[in-house]
């Protein structure tokens, strides 16, 4: 975790394992901003964003724009 500490975003360029079964509660805690690039689509955006994230991903359609658009909104 000492690769996030006190970070304003963390960004996932890979889709190796490991990187699915981060410790999300954890990471937060260690950054300064709970900001999460995933350039891989390794997470689903709920399940980020149900845990304090800012959450961006990458190449999902034109679906995953307007739901991000519907939630920016509310």
């Amino acid at each position: 975790f000492i690769g996030v500490a006190g970070a304003d975003a963390a960004v996932i360029v890979t889709e190796w394992n490991i990187f699915r079964a981060l410790d999300l509660d954890r990471i937060k805690a260690a950054m300064a901003a709970p900001v999460l690039i995933d350039l891989r689509n390794v997470y689903r955006a709920e399940q980020v964003r149900a845990k304090g994230f800012t959450y961006v991903d990458v190449g999902r359609g034109i679906a995953a724009l307007e739901a991000r658009k519907t939630e920016s909104a509310a």
